[in-house]
């Protein structure tokens, strides 16, 4: 790609006209990233039709309808204690049907009724809601009639996060698209056709262009996996290539059976395995290229920890790669005490880390003394040198790009990597998603977990349920309640974390509130309060940032509302949470009232198994147009177009171009670039 073209995709969205920092780092929580390149990665989820007609009869409650109406009267809401009637305004169509708009949020009330006169038309877009009369809750639009054109006949639907909107979505849109022609004037024909491919998708007219049969998304689809099965082809290449090869590295010291001694427990058939066959790799010339998957609580940490003290046998280095801070912090307190019984120097290392505390930690790895370095993308900062890291370990490795684990691999000279994930992959498709690493399987659970008990509830039992908690909670028990938003917002009926923090203090002393919008110490610090057994907070109100990364093995109970609204992977992640003690651990799957059939379905199948690789078949199985909520995202890799189920063919036809490389080279590297699938190619 051209310089010109390659700076337009790495622009930060801040600059976009209406972003700015704030909104640019909300982008980032959503997208991964906070460029213009990523943001058109992260196409539409559906379409919205707000086509004008001329009355709702004939309209099904639940579906977006757009209509002329007279505004006839406004009546604002009451307060009865903590509580709020909504703001009513009452209105009707050209064939004299009365339709009503409600809002409940007072906050921006008198923008609302200003934009709706009494005795004046406007044209109201918005979802009809089921019931006795004709009600739409906060619309999406309202406009003059001479302004109709405002309102999108075809309005793209983008999956969102805290704080963007779809005028957001639209506005960043209308800004990209309109400089992004004169970016690709005279670049390949490939490059041409990739954006043009983009833009149909950004620029749905239905939901059949969002559709996996789709050519645009065919398109997308076949080059994005071309780009992950070259870099597949790369490394395979490159792994087995004379240059690369490595001396047989031999046994300094004699470490193995002090682990074994030191660990607490007794590893299971799996995890010996795995160590096994581990061991088999690291005694050969060929780096290591090996995942560990696992289902969450079946001992890979402990696993990893086998590979690092085989590695300081060597007398090598290991560095231990996590995603958040958290969770390379709860690493880092589980490992150092066993590193400690062995004699092995263990350190931590972080963002957050400076001055002199970071330059000691520095020192130390420089002069060989740290044998296991736990911590986050600061392992590879520019100022991080090794004096002999011989294993990289990737913990979470689907939330890392190829780019950036080899920046950590190059490091060393030729290291063995050990990749380890907690969202297990169908057999079926392991070799076409992890086609240049040796797979290994941990498939049993540590002696002593039994197996959580999963139960589905309504909304409209919630406060039986909060009654029932109350008893546990007094006997001992901690419980994570997990909820899919930060804030009310207008336009959902999905809870917000917020609301439910106030909501449950009034029936427990003890409740804490972490989300993704908070400082990252001040979370870290509620978190870990949670995970005192001392500590007064026994109820965790959260979102999903308690995902990956959190360990309390009291915490014996999970709530999650509108379940309905996650995924398999993601559901049976946040279960993960619970069951990591010797005691009984219990998961309740709360729905809402507009739970659709696919919806129920998902939850039966959480209800039904535990077993991460059941879920994962059945989640490959279910998975349709727009399922996971409209994300294309499984957790086993983050493809933005391909459809697991719908492309299995076009795996086969890009595994065989990257093999035979019939796409000119120049081209696949773009590629490359594009999806974060670039690898070091060696000398």
């Amino acid at each position: 790609m051209k310089k010109d073209l390659f700076d337009f995709l790495n622009t930060d969205l801040q600059f976009i006209r209406g972003v700015g920092p704030v909104l640019a780092a909300r982008f980032n929580d959503l997208l991964g990233g906070r460029r213009i390149l990523d943001f058109l990665l992260h196409i539409p989820a559906y379409v919205k039709n707000r086509g004008i007609t001329e009355s709702v009869s004939g309209v099904n409650p639940g579906e977006v309808v757009t209509v002329m109406l007279l505004v006839k009267s406004h009546k604002p809401g009451r307060s009865f204690g903590r509580r709020r009637s909504p703001t009513r305004v009452t209105c009707v169509d050209k064939a004299g049907q009365t339709v009503i708009i409600q809002f409940f949020n007072s906050n921006f009330l008198d923008y609302w009724l200003k934009k709706l006169p009494v005795g004046e038309w406007r044209i109201v877009s918005g979802k009809l809601e089921s019931g006795n009369q004709h009600v739409i809750n906060h619309p999406d639009f309202i406009e003059e009639p001479q302004n109709a054109d405002k309102i999108p006949q075809f309005q793209a639907i983008y999956r969102s996060g805290e704080g963007i909107t779809q005028k957001t979505f639209a506005n960043v849109r209308a800004q990209v698209f309109e400089k992004l022609p004169e970016k690709i004037i005279g670049e390949d024909e490939h490059i041409v056709e990739f954006f043009e491919a983009i833009k149909s998708a950004h620029f749905p007219q239905s939901d059949d262009d969002l559709s996996a049969g789709a050519d645009a998304i065919i398109k997308l689809a076949y080059f994005e996996l071309l780009a992950h099965q070259t870099a597949i082809a790369i490394s395979r290449r490159t792994r087995n290539d004379e240059r690369h090869r490595r001396n047989m590295r031999t046994k300094k010291y004699d470490l193995m059976e002090k682990f074994y001694a030191a660990l607490p427990f007794a590893l299971t058939t799996a995890q010996q395995r795995t160590i096994d066959e581990i061991k088999s790799d690291m005694s050969k010339s060929v780096p290591m290229m090996r995942l560990v998957q696992g289902d969450v609580g079946c001992g890979k940490t402990m696993v990893a920890f086998g590979a690092t003290v085989m590695m300081a046998e060597f007398g090598g280095q290991t560095a231990l790669l996590a995603p958040t801070d958290t969770l390379a912090g709860q690493h880092f307190a589980k490992l150092k005490p066993l590193c400690d019984k062995l004699g092995l120097v263990c350190d931590i290392l972080t963002g957050r880390d400076k001055g002199v505390a970071r330059r000691e930690k520095l020192v130390s790895l420089r002069s060989e003394r740290t044998r296991l370095v736990v911590g986050t993308h600061a392992l590879f900062s520019e100022d991080v040198e090794y004096k002999d890291l011989g294993l990289v370990i990737v913990d979470e490795q689907h939330r890392f790009g190829v780019s950036q684990r080899e920046a950590l691999r190059a490091k060393g000279n030729n290291p063995d990597v050990l990749a380890l994930s907690a969202t297990p992959i169908p057999r079926t498709l392991s070799m076409t998603v992890y086609g240049d690493m040796d797979i290994s399987i941990i498939n049993e659970k540590p002696a002593g977990r039994l197996p959580i008990k999963t139960t589905k509830l309504p909304m409209a039992r919630l406060s039986d349920l909060i009654a029932r908690l109350r008893v546990q909670v007094a006997t001992g028990a901690k419980v994570f309640w997990v909820c899919p938003l930060v804030q009310d917002s207008e336009g959902t009926d999905m809870t917000a974390a917020e609301s439910r923090y106030e909501d449950l203090k009034k029936f427990f002393s003890g409740v804490g509130l972490v989300h993704g919008q908070m400082p990252k110490a001040e979370r870290d610090a509620v978190m870990a309060k949670f995970a005192d057994e001392k500590s007064d907070i026994k109820v965790l109100v959260a979102t999903t940032v308690i995902e990956v990364g959190i360990d309390v093995p009291d915490a014996t109970i999970i709530v999650i509302e509108n379940a309905e609204r996650f995924g398999l992977a993601a559901l049976h992640q946040l279960r993960g949470r619970v069951g990591r003690g010797d005691r009984q651990s219990f998961c309740v799957l709360v729905f809402g009232n507009n739970v659709s059939p696919d919806g129920l379905k998902r939850l039966d199948v959480l209800v039904e198994t535990d077993d991460g690789f059941v879920i994962a078949e059945q989640d490959l199985m279910m998975r349709g147009v727009g399922e996971l909520l409209g994300s294309r995202q499984s957790g086993w890799i983050n493809y933005h177009f391909v459809d697991y189920r719908a492309h299995r063919d076009l795996f086969k036809l890009a595994s065989r171009a990257a093999i035979d490389m019939v796409v000119p080279e120049s081209w696949v590297m773009d590629l490359m670039y594009i999806f974060d699938r670039s690898v070091n190619l060696g000398a």
